[in-house]
């Protein structure tokens, strides 16, 4: 996945067990793009301490994805309601009963996950 997106899907599910202070630094770098450097200046502390502060959010988060696994069943049944929906788009009558089995076969799966 794509550091950025991987980053999004981890503060979007976790964000919310940062301190006010380590959310604010990490928006600001990965969603408005900024550099530590400026960040620092508008903080008033080192880049090495917004460096540093990157480091300990991005473990933070992961550990909890690590614990929790919220991002990866979201993306499981993200992945399976698109193929139910790319099932449901299919229009060959002959098929209709295998189809029909496969989507209640995964929509049991997401249940299980629920």
């Amino acid at each position: 996945m794509e550091d950025f997106v991987e980053k999004s899907y981890l503060y979007d599910f976790y964000g919310e067990l940062l301190t006010e202070h380590q959310r604010r630094i990490y928006s600001e770098i990965v969603f408005n793009d900024y550099t530590p450097a400026e960040v620092a200046r508008d903080e008033g502390i080192s880049r090495q301490s917004v460096h540093d502060l990157m480091k300990r959010c991005d473990r933070i988060l992961e550990d909890y994805e690590k614990r929790l696994h919220l991002v990866e069943r979201f993306l499981k049944i993200r992945a399976d309601v698109r193929r139910i929906q790319a099932l449901t788009m299919e229009n060959d009558k002959e098929g209709t009963e295998a189809r029909m089995q496969e989507i209640h076969s995964i929509s049991s799966s997401i249940l299980e996950e629920l």
